[in-house]
């Protein structure tokens, strides 16, 4: 073990081709430094690890995590389940706009709770982060309005405590595959306070391209699902004037944050072909493809026409897909009760359900 940041030991993880040589390894640290061994490597950095060879899958979690967490804030549990991370967002049924929420005029915070919202969102970010992608979004909104939180903002961190005391164990669980990234990416416009809008991407692991030369169709078929190795989700700092604005800004952000990854996967003796990325938004994928000319292009943001020059250097195939079939979707709205019971499994792995992702 290793004293990192805190004074927190983690395990460092060391690869070897014969024991003997691992042994010997050990015997001389052991003269200097205290030393732990697992030869089951079920444990590193803080996350339990559950290999299943046979079936060629790998479980990650973190337990307990939550149940030390809610006995560090003394949070009790709820007196019912509380199924949603935040509150529901309701849409205007029948009105063709959709206007973002309206200003928070409850008091402000003392410094004693406000130093309380950043302690726990601290905390909870690590485990969304690693392990239940499905808090993100919530922490996201908290963590947007902690310099100046209000009596709103304390109640919306109960609710989401609540749900983590519901949903307290989660776990990821990860298939072999090819190696090869996959991209779905997702913006609502004017959800989040001051006009500003959400980005949000699914990146995951799966097979190859049926033809890597041959860019995809919404026809073709999609590849396995497979559990989420980053979750992009954030509010953009921009204020943008149009859907088709915050299409194509999620699918620069996205395209950012896979580049890191592609040459990481390459690294690892995996290179990649062209990395597709999904977008329910016909404008922004016409953008991306150069199908579409735009009569004002000065009105969107110059920087997210990054995404369409790595599109010509054969990076990414953007490409479109209905919106139903979007996981990113999950991660841009706040969604009532009923969906985020409907669509966790879809996200996490369930240890009463052997078929769930």
């Amino acid at each position: 073990n290793n004293e990192g940041m805190g004074g927190v030991k983690t395990p460092e993880l060391i690869m070897f081709t014969n024991k003997a040589d691992a042994n010997h390894l050990i015997n001389v640290l052991k003269e200097l430094y205290i030393v732990s061994e697992d030869w089951t490597g079920n444990r590193y950095g803080g996350l339990t690890i559950d290999w299943d060879y046979a079936n060629h899958t790998v479980d990650i979690s973190i337990p307990g995590y939550i149940e030390r967490a809610l006995q560090r804030f003394r949070h009790p549990p709820p007196t019912r389940p509380q199924h949603a991370p935040h509150a529901w967002q309701k849409p205007t049924y029948g009105a063709t706009t959709q206007y973002a929420p309206t200003p928070d005029t409850s008091p402000a915070l003392n410094a004693k709770d406000t130093k309380h919202v950043q302690e726990v969102l601290g905390t909870l970010l690590f485990y969304a982060r690693a392990v239940d992608s499905t808090m993100l979004t919530a922490i996201g909104t908290l963590a947007s309005q902690q310099a100046n939180g209000t009596t709103a903002t304390l109640d919306a961190l109960t609710q989401l405590l609540n749900y983590c005391a519901t949903h307290p164990d989660a776990i990821v669980r990860y298939h072999a595959s090819d190696m090869i990234l996959h991209v779905e990416s997702d913006a609502p416009y004017l959800t989040a306070p001051k006009a500003r809008s959400r980005a949000a991407g699914y990146q995951y692991l799966s097979s190859r391209p049926l033809d890597p030369t041959k860019p995809p169709s919404p026809d073709d078929p999609p590849p396995p699902a497979n559990g989420a190795i980053n979750v992009f989700c954030q509010i953009l700092r921009e204020v943008v004037s149009s859907a088709a604005e915050a299409e194509l800004a999620a699918l620069f952000h996205n395209g950012k944050e896979a580049c890191p990854i592609r040459t990481c996967l390459a690294e690892l003796g995996y290179p990649q072909p062209p990395t597709t990325i999904i977008t329910d938004n016909s404008t922004a994928f016409g953008i991306a493809n150069d199908t579409v000319k735009q009569k004002r292009s000065k009105a969107i943001d110059m920087r997210f026409y990054w995404i369409r020059d790595r599109v010509r250097q054969g990076q990414f195939h953007i490409y479109w897909k209905r919106g139903s079939l979007n996981r990113a979707d999950y991660f841009t709205k706040h969604h009532p009760a009923k969906h985020h019971q409907q669509i966790r499994s879809s996200y996490l792995h369930s240890k009463d359900d052997r078929s769930a992702n």
